[in-house]
C-alpha cells in the first residue's frame, strides 16, 4: 500500500504533477490512498484527476481510497454524489485493513 498526500489546492494548475505521482505509483503499487488532509480546496479538473485515476487503478486490477476528506472538499465530494463512488476513510489504519477485504 503506498499513501500519496497531497497539500494545498488541487485545481488546473497541479493536476500534471498529482497525475504523474499516481501514475508512478500505479507502476509497482495495486493499492494507493490519496490523503487529502492538508487540501482546503479541489475544483472540477481536481475532481477529474481523481475519478480519472480512480479509472486507471481500477483497470489494472487496483484499488484506490481516499483519505481525510475533510470540510469544504467533502461538500463537494458530497454535493456532487461521489462519496459513493470513491472509498472515503478517516482512518488510515482501517483503510488499510480494508483492502485486505477487497472493494466495498
Amino acid at each position: 500500500v503506498i499513501t500519496i498526500s497531497l497539500e494545498g489546492e488541487i485545481d488546473l494548475h497541479n493536476i500534471p504533477a498529482i497525475t504523474e505521482a499516481i501514475d508512478e505509483h500505479l507502476k509497482s503499487k495495486k493499492k494507493i490512498i490519496i490523503n487529502l488532509k492538508k487540501v482546503g480546496y479541489i475544483d472540477s479538473s481536481g475532481i477529474g484527476v481523481l475519478i480519472a485515476s480512480l479509472s486507471k487503478i481500477k483497470k489494472n486490477g487496483g484499488q484506490l481510497k481516499l483519505l481525510h476528506v475533510y470540510d469544504s472538499v467533502k461538500k463537494i465530494f458530497e454535493s456532487t454524489k461521489l462519496t459513493s463512488f470513491f472509498d472515503i476513510y478517516d482512518d488510515e489504519k482501517k483503510a488499510i485493513a480494508d483492502f485486505k477485504k477487497g472493494p466495498i
